[in-house]
């Protein structure tokens, strides 16, 4: 009696887990589909607004659009999903360099940026904008055939420059335009007899012999 009874109670207890668990389940089941109504429920006006601006959007290019065509560029698709996939590692792989690059060409831009703020401090693109002055002037100034003849005579050009330019040329011209403008603020006397006195200084009479060698030379490169 007393082992009958316990089976009983088990078989009862069995019985009583497997209710429990069929209602958990039922009430699990519930839950679900409520929360699968109250999304829904949440989703149908997004889904109809949605739905909406598609169709008023394809009346607006539905004269352009063909069923065909759309056809036709799904089949693409699915043809090149390979070759798309592979663009979009490509793709990737560049980010990833940017990522790598970006902070190194930020660097480069800084110091980019601090050396033309040095070019500007020290007068490089006052100098610029001067030479394309200067260049605009020469090129509106020449015409053709002036350009042509300073072809033709460059060489001379710069030979003459060249020799100008020589280190004691330059010294010598410079020492006669100092002392020259120190002479030209003082008062001249330009009497006969200052001028006489005048001739009797060596300096004076060896500049004078100078200027008439330079004036023969240049009288007789003139009547060449």
């Amino acid at each position: 009696m007393d082992q009958s009874l316990l089976e009983l109670n088990q078989k009862l207890d069995a019985l009583t887990a497997q209710v429990a668990y069929l209602t958990e389940q039922a009430q699990m089941a519930e839950r679900q589909r409520s929360e699968r109504s109250e999304l829904l429920r949440d989703l149908t006006p997004i889904a109809n607004e949605a739905f909406r601006l598609t169709v008023e959007q394809l009346e607006e290019v539905q004269e352009y659009i063909d069923l065909a065509d759309l056809l036709r560029l799904g089949k693409r698709l699915l043809r090149n999903g390979r070759n798309i996939e592979k663009t979009l590692d490509l793709f990737e792989s560049a980010l990833d360099l940017l990522d790598t690059v970006g902070p190194l060409s930020d660097s480069a831009f800084e110091k980019a940026v601090d050396l033309l703020a040095a070019f500007e401090k020290k007068g490089y693109f006052v100098f610029a904008r001067g030479g394309l002055r200067l260049f605009d002037n020469i090129v509106s100034n020449f015409t053709e055939e002036d350009v042509t003849r300073l072809g033709d005579n460059i060489v001379l050009i710069l030979n003459t420059v060249k020799d100008m330019t020589q280190p004691e040329i330059m010294q010598f011209v410079r020492s006669t335009l100092l002392v020259a403008e120190g002479e030209v603020q003082k008062p001249v006397d330009t009497s006969l007899i200052a001028l006489l006195k005048q001739m009797g200084d060596p300096a004076v009479r060896r500049g004078l012999g100078l200027t008439l060698r330079v004036l023969r030379v240049v009288g007789e490169q003139a009547r060449a």
